[in-house]
Formats: structure tokens, C-alpha cells, sequence
């Protein structure tokens, strides 16, 4: 038996499902990243797998993000196209971080504070977002990137309608 490994993207995946085995289809859900993101708005930090307070979030890239930051490190990676990841360490993160807040928080305007470089990322690549830095997301065309955080304010869980029960 010969298996060929199909890699989707945002113009095009196929809907995977799941098959349950001896349990019961009620403990479990399932969703399509690329179709999470086709639906979302740019940048909306749609959650798609949850464990405790962390969270994977969906992100669809297009064109350039607001600014973000958090108190903690996050981690992104690009599951299709090729993203840009601006990164400014703030002069002054506790004016907009609480300490110990979880999640993201979009930044208002320009941050202040000394550029610490851009990152360019294509498909499978992964940056580390550190904690108290503000970064930004670019794309040329458009994208797709999972990121690794905590559960926050910018998180939206919908998962009624995302998931298959």
C-alpha cells in the first residue's frame, strides 16, 4: 500500500474527518485550519486546539497585522505562504502589559522601543515571539499561521462553529 502525503493550503485543502473507534463521537471535535482561517478575518486570533490555558490560535495573514505583545513567549509558525515578523523590544512593556496577563494585546499605534529585526518565514518555518517585545505580522498575498500561547483577551473561541461533532 502506497501513501502519498498532500499538503493543503488557503486556495485549497480537502476536509479531513474523523473515525471514531469504540468511544463515543461526543469526546472529541475536529476542525480544518485552512477553513478556520479562510473564514476568519485577517489576523483574528481564531482557536482551534485548547489544553488547559494554553491555546493554538489560527491566524489568516493578509497584508500587515496591528502591533501585538505579551507577557509571556509565544511561538508562530507558517502552515502556508510567506510571512514577515517584525519584532521591537518595548521601552516601557508595563505600559501595555499587566504582569502575569495571559494572551496577546493589541498594541494602539507605533511601539517605542529599540528594533530588534524581521524575520521572514515561508511554509513550515517557526519564530519564537519573545515575551514584552511587540511584533507584527506582513504578507505580500496571504497566509496561514498557527500560534502557541495562552488563553487571552484576543483569543476567539467559537468552537460551535468550527468544529464537527
Amino acid at each position: 500500500m502506497s501513501y502519498v502525503t498532500r499538503f493543503g493550503s488557503l486556495a485549497q485543502f480537502e476536509k479531513g474527518s474523523i473515525e471514531i473507534i469504540n468511544d463515543d463521537p461526543k469526546h472529541y471535535v475536529f476542525s480544518n485550519l485552512f477553513e478556520v482561517a479562510r473564514a476568519a478575518a485577517p489576523y483574528d486570533k481564531v482557536v482551534v486546539a485548547k489544553n488547559l490555558e494554553y491555546v493554538i490560535e489560527v491566524l489568516r495573514a493578509q497584508s500587515v497585522s496591528s502591533w501585538f505583545a505579551a507577557d509571556h513567549d509565544e511561538f508562530a509558525l507558517v502552515m502556508d505562504g510567506e510571512v514577515e515578523v517584525e519584532l521591537v523590544q518595548l521601552g516601557k512593556p508595563e505600559a501595555h502589559l499587566e504582569p502575569g496577563q495571559q494572551g496577546s494585546v493589541r498594541l494602539l499605534g507605533e511601539p517605542k522601543g529599540q528594533l530588534m529585526g524581521t524575520i521572514r518565514l515561508g511554509r513550515g518555518h517557526q519564530a519564537l515571539l519573545p515575551a514584552r517585545a511587540a511584533y507584527r505580522f506582513s504578507t505580500a498575498t496571504q497566509g496561514v499561521l498557527l500560534l502557541q500561547t495562552l488563553l487571552g483577551a484576543h483569543s476567539i473561541e467559537k468552537w460551535s462553529d468550527i468544529c464537527l461533532h
